[in-house]
């Protein structure tokens, strides 16, 4: 099998980062946990300028903002996701005995995985128009897998794994007091790894066979840009966008062998994976000099995922699809700010989250539905070159069926009918340090 690359993307600025994937906390297998400061509003306002510059993942404009010379900040998020799937497996007659359907019932126990995030970001203001930044980010991960990696679902899912590393400098122009913009390249190495039985452990002797395993990585370029716009002294609206970027996987696929199906065939295959562009809408409106109100919509552009083909390296044959065919995905957020005195700031946010993913693809890898968001932060300034920030979130999900029936993308025969429903919450703590210089 072929050794999946792994790399480490150094910066100027000396920032490094590892991404640890996790229970996609956002809709499909997007991590929004980029800012500690704004996961208190529940990223309400992720797209106007503030005293962190965590807001250029969004928007690269923001950067402009910065009234140090020199800003680093270090952010981290620890996500502890709970998904619970109950239900049952049932496999058609013809692949059992005359005499019926075996049907099994299944509770995986939690699938996800806790994890830890980290984002870092530095901008360095090269003169009062001109003003450079740096951010590294894992913006897409996932990782979900059964207590028990023969449960009767293991066909459509013994265990699933994303991981991606972002990294993203940037260049902002101040036009005037009124108008900043931003852009630059995206970076992106991603890793995937996704394992399945290859029938349904609940047919007798499905065991004794080999699974299938897919693994694969690559490095794929994008783009992001921005707009500030403070049409009065306490007003400001931020558009952000985030490109597409189209990965060049390369690796393998491991399967039961056709000549001996006890044995195992190791196929070399590639493939371009796609993750989706975005556009953040934010605004910030003061109310007074220690209250302001926030606000974001967002739309990530899932439905380009599509079904990639996965082909044979040596033939170009198509051996296997990855039957995404997400939905668009919405996000909108409000939320709101307190200045209790000059060195604590308060704030606190809500938001609902619709997911690209519905009934008719969910799948047993990614069991996602829509989602309804609560958080509280903080931000305290210990002196001119020091502050901190705390944030923690409670994300409920909305009432989940899973549906793997005949119609359904995922269906095989081989590994039955798969239904239930899927009880999901997450937990969000974050911190970060922000330096001033």
């Amino acid at each position: 099998m072929r050794a999946t690359k792994k790399i480490v993307l150094m910066t100027s600025t000396a920032i490094a980062a590892s991404i640890v994937a996790s229970a996609a906390s956002a809709g499909g297998f997007a991590l929004r946990e980029q800012s500690a400061y704004y996961q208190g509003t529940s990223f309400a306002g992720n797209g106007t300028s503030s005293s962190s510059i965590s807001s250029m993942f969004w928007n690269p404009a923001t950067i402009t903002s910065m009234d140090g010379k020199i800003n680093f900040e270090a952010h981290n998020a620890f996500i502890i996701p709970k998904a619970d799937i109950t239900g049952s497996n049932t496999v058609p007659n013809s692949l059992t005995s005359p005499t019926g359907l075996i049907t099994t019932s299944f509770d995986t126990g939690d699938i996800g995985h806790d994890a830890w995030i980290p984002a870092s970001y530095a901008s360095y203001n090269l003169s009062d128009q001109v003003y450079l930044g740096v951010a590294i980010n894992g913006a897409f991960g996932l990782s979900t897998k059964p207590n028990d990696s023969n449960w009767t679902g293991a066909g459509y899912n013994r265990s699933s794994k994303i991981f991606s590393i972002n990294l993203n400098p940037v260049v902002g122009y101040k036009i005037n007091e009124m108008f900043s913009v931003a852009i630059g390249p995206q970076i992106q190495y991603a890793d995937v790894r996704l394992t399945n039985a290859s029938f349904s452990p609940t047919i007798p002797g499905a065991t004794l066979f080999p699974g299938q395993q897919l693994d694969g990585d690559g490095v794929g370029v994008g783009l992001t840009a921005g707009v500030t716009i403070k049409p009065t002294a306490t007003t400001e609206i931020g558009i952000g966008y985030r490109s597409a970027i189209f990965t060049d996987i390369d690796g393998t696929i491991a399967a039961p062998n056709p000549a001996n199906p006890f044995t195992t065939a190791v196929t070399d295959v590639k493939t371009v994976l796609a993750t989706p562009d975005m556009i953040t809408l934010s605004a910030k409106q003061s109310i007074t000099d220690d209250i302001r109100v926030l606000g974001t919509f967002e739309w990530t552009n899932w439905s380009r995922l599509k079904e990639p083909q996965i082909t044979a390296d040596a033939t170009g044959a198509t051996v296997t699809t990855l039957p995404f065919n997400y939905n668009d995905g919405y996000y909108l957020a409000v939320g709101g700010e307190y200045d209790f005195n000059d060195k604590l700031t308060l704030r606190a946010g809500a938001a609902y989250e619709w997911s690209p993913i519905d009934d008719k693809i969910r799948s047993a890898r990614l069991p996602d539905n829509d989602r309804i968001w609560l958080s509280a932060g903080a931000s305290y300034v210990f002196n001119e070159h020091f502050s901190f920030d705390l944030g923690y979130t409670h994300i409920f999900g909305t009432d989940t069926d899973l549906n793997l029936v005949p119609g359904h993308q995922d269906y095989s025969a081989s590994k039955g009918s798969l239904t239930g429903s899927v009880d999901s919450s997450v937990d969000i703590l974050t911190a970060s340090v922000r330096i001033k210089f």
